[in-house]
């Protein structure tokens, strides 16, 4: 049987994906299996990608291929998203040098089956899982609907919620509202009386904890920071950046266009879209040059509305439950997360060392037994099917 495993892709953990595709791509029994890897870049093309860039560190290591990337004298690495528009017959000799451009429709001439190893929008979220149910592939995990459910928080806490599922206290803050509110001291000192300190800031349809912050004080620079962290905003003012040298402001902007922990490229900078960091280096520059103050940046991957819960305090699980023969779901011994940090951030889960992993959690089996019947209630709920990851708190 051939095994597509579809590994990248389009979100800001592409990167894990990434390494998550080698691990399965590496791991499948070749006994029974051919593995076919099937590369998605961040444009959304498929690419059954050359077996020896499986191996790269990281996607920017070979994708785009240097020779197509425009010159960059501070050594800013890029995605293909940060290339200028380019013609078809341009973008298929990029492909052409790492792989070959499979089309959906042609999927069933390369493989059985699809492994996703894919993150986030556009991997997690129902849309892959259209595109094979589309040309009926068979792929592994829930369908379109779990899928689209499993990907939005805000969906999530509706449901919960109806469903009767405990669930902390929450609120939805629209990117609109944010900007038309001139008093964010006093929008702050509200969430502080309703949600308590600390309260969460979370970007809504985002994984592996990206866009997440913990507002643990009455700090306005702070919140105001996170606010904007999770709608992927920037806000730089002159001061700060006059004080910085060349090399540290281009190191701010590594930092700042990174997928993972900044708001990503391109970005819009009134009512500009800037592709490259060295573009935008330049355009900081010029603005802080004819005497403006501040400069806004937003990422074209943003949020429209964010999430402020509760903060829970107690022991993180995490519950894999499964799909018997039957369609019934069996919850697996509930795994506790051992956090270095206050929160299960993205540097706790992929860093080695910054988190552990406990099987089964160190609890009561009473206690134990109740979050896998509560796990399998939610599981049926939410009509999810196959396999399912639920993640949640415990305490009492």
């Amino acid at each position: 049987m051939k095994i597509g495993i579809f590994f990248g892709g389009q979100s800001r953990e592409r990167e894990i994906s990434f390494a998550g595709g080698r691990t399965v791509y590496d791991n499948l029994n070749k006994n029974l299996f051919e593995a076919v890897p099937v590369f998605v870049d961040s444009t959304g093309n498929f690419i059954l990608l050359n077996w020896q860039y499986i191996y790269k560190g990281t996607i920017r290591d070979f994708y785009p291929p240097h020779q197509y990337t425009p010159h960059s004298p501070n050594g800013f690495q890029v995605y293909m998203e940060s290339l200028s528009q380019l013609s078809t017959s341009e973008q298929a000799r990029i492909i052409s040098s790492v792989g070959t451009r499979i089309e959906p429709r042609s999927f069933q001439k390369y493989f059985d089956f699809a492994f996703l190893a894919l993150h986030g929008p556009y991997g997690e979220d129902g849309n892959i899982q259209g595109i094979l149910e589309w040309y009926n592939i068979p792929y592994s995990g829930s369908g379109i609907l779990p899928s689209a459910i499993g990907i939005s928080k805000s969906v999530q806490q509706r449901l919960l919620k109806n469903a009767g599922f405990k669930r902390p206290k929450n609120f939805k803050l629209t990117k609109k509202e944010w900007f038309s509110n001139s008093d964010k001291a006093e929008l702050l000192r509200s969430y502080k009386n309703e949600l308590g300190l600390p309260f969460v800031v979370k970007a809504p349809n985002q994984g592996s904890s990206i866009g997440i912050s913990i507002i643990s004080e009455i700090d306005l620079k702070e919140f105001i920071y996170a606010v904007n962290r999770a709608f992927f905003l920037q806000q730089i003012e002159k001061s700060d950046w006059d004080i910085l040298s060349h090399e540290e402001k281009v190191h701010y902007l590594r930092t700042l266009t990174d997928i993972r922990d900044g708001i990503g490229m391109p970005v819009m900078a009134n009512d500009r879209q800037i592709n490259h960091p060295e573009e935008l280096l330049n355009y900081i520059n010029e603005q802080f040059h004819q005497s403006e103050m501040t400069v806004y940046l937003e990422s074209l991957d943003n949020e429209e509305e964010i999430l402020l819960e509760a903060f829970i305090k107690g022991k993180e699980f995490s519950c894999i439950v499964i799909q018997d023969e039957k369609g019934s779901p069996i919850a697996l011994p509930p795994t506790e997360i051992v956090k270095g940090n206050d929160f299960f951030d993205y540097r706790s889960k992929y860093l080695p060392g910054m988190s552990r992993k406990v099987t089964p959690i160190d609890l009561p089996i009473e206690q134990i037994e109740k979050i896998r019947t509560e796990c399998e209630k939610l599981y049926k709920e939410l009509n999810f099917n196959v396999y399912a990851r639920l993640d949640g708190f415990i305490n009492s």
